[in-house]
């Protein structure tokens, strides 16, 4: 059904076409490299805002916002700060849906990116607790859940169009595109993070050197703003995502018709999405604490990860051209597994069971999450799947990732590492049952 803009009257395609004409030149077509250019140059975006702030509740926060708590309470609770992005994202994506249909897609991402680089530039600006007191707590708890709202917002459909547009034998390589976001912010946010870290002494670290990556994380979002704007006001993107039926729904209405889907596919990506955070967040909180390794060789450690992560994730779509989506999923489930029951030993070990743990976890992520986004969200009608895929995607953030760090740190901390194992081990589990639902389900219905 065609839907009617209520300010004037007109239907949701009319009112499509005349945004695009107001931004773009109605005759440039969108090629598929330059629909791929902008979905990592998006992603990457989002994941070097999110891996700034994570790094910072390692190495900023616990000081500046917490110094009357221990190391590990304070750890904790910036930790718990950090999970807040991931609840009021769905929220988010449910507002951001309401604008798009309302206003249009370039409206919707235009705000979303604006609320996403006010809140991390903001943060620069962030007083100390000796400064503010819980006032500056409660603003980085605020400037949080707008970031997390703006990351709901920020969805545009592109690895969903990109994936859609691939031949039959190419979607998991072209599934794979999006997920080079993942590393490739990882790595620009440690290593600017190890430089500053390096080059100033601590205390000019905690007062000023810090608050450098939010700045450029905003110059970041600005480029990456206009870069997806570029492709999404365009009429061939538009006439592309409609023919597709790649147009935004309500969320009540997702779930009420498809909402199967959606928590199937959350739980299908949570093995990736647990291990996501304990290689990149986790390892720099308990290595800094219980290890007499530097925090600068761990994060060139990570670094080097990352890189072998993006090259794993490349990996990841060749395998699934090859074997399928969904068993490349599991496969790397039960690998996951299996690594649940040696992470213990190996961050109990030094410093060469430390790296090799985040080596090992970086190769392993990447081969789990090149394939996590679309093996299940194809599962829904082309109707849905545009709503449907953002969703899915928050949920499997939320449920999987959201309290990973905190979690791991808290549970590891009480009971020892062998928590961190069990952790880790029940998200594969989740998986693997969720796939085996899925395919049951598949089955029934044929």
């Amino acid at each position: 059904m065609t839907s009617m803009n209520p300010s004037i009257g007109l239907t949701q395609q009319d009112y499509e076409n005349s945004e695009t004409l107001a931004y773009a030149d109605t005759d440039e077509d969108v090629t598929p490299g330059e629909i791929a250019v902008g979905v990592i140059i998006g992603r990457s975006s989002e994941y070097f805002d999110f891996f700034v702030f994570g790094i910072a509740c390692v190495l900023v926060f616990p000081t500046l916002l917490f110094p009357y708590l221990s190391k590990l309470d304070g750890t904790l609770a910036a930790f718990a700060i950090f999970s807040l992005a991931f609840i009021a994202r769905p929220i988010g994506t449910a507002l951001s849906m309401a604008v798009q249909r309302r206003w249009g897609r370039a409206t919707k991402l235009t705000l979303a990116l604006l609320l996403l680089g006010v809140c991390t530039v903001s943060m620069t600006f962030l007083p100390s607790y000796a400064d503010a007191g819980m006032k500056a707590v409660w603003a980085l708890v605020v400037l949080r859940i707008g970031q997390g709202l703006a990351m709901g917002g920020s969805w545009d459909g592109l690895p969903s169009l990109l994936a859609m547009s691939a031949p039959q034998d190419k979607r998991g390589w072209y599934s794979m595109i999006g997920q080079l976001g993942a590393p490739l912010g990882f790595v620009l946010a440690a290593a600017l993070f190890a430089f500053l870290y390096s080059s100033l002494t601590a205390d000019e670290f905690l007062s000023y050197g810090w608050r450098y990556p939010f700045c450029v994380a905003f110059a970041v979002n600005v480029v990456a703003l206009f870069a997806r704007l570029r492709l999404v006001v365009g009429q061939s993107y538009t006439q592309l995502l409609q023919e597709r039926e790649l147009e935004p729904v309500s969320v009540t209405r997702l779930l009420s018709n498809e909402g199967r889907n959606v928590l199937i596919g959350a739980f299908a990506a949570l093995a990736s999405f647990a291990l996501f955070h304990l290689v990149t967040v986790f390892p720099l909180s308990w290595i800094s604490m219980y290890s007499d390794q530097s925090v600068i060789s761990v994060l060139v450690v990570q670094i080097i990860g990352a890189l072998l992560a993006g090259v794993a994730i490349m990996v990841s779509g060749w395998l699934a051209d090859r074997v399928g989506r969904r068993n490349t999923l599991g496969a790397m489930a039960c690998l996951i597994g299996i690594f649940s029951f040696l992470a213990p030993w190996l961050l109990g070990s030094g410093t060469t069971g430390n790296n090799v743990f985040i080596i090992v976890g970086f190769v392993l992520l990447g081969l789990s999450y090149g394939q996590a986004s679309g093996t299940v969200t194809s599962n829904f009608s082309s109707r849905y799947r545009y709503t449907g895929a953002a969703l899915t995607t928050d949920m499997a953030w939320l449920i999987g990732a959201a309290f990973a760090p905190l979690v791991a740190l808290g549970v590891s901390a009480k009971f020892g590492l062998v928590a961190l194992g069990i952790y880790l081990l029940s998200g594969a589990l989740c998986t693997l049952v969720a796939l085996g639902i899925n395919r049951a389900l598949e089955t029934r219905d044929q």
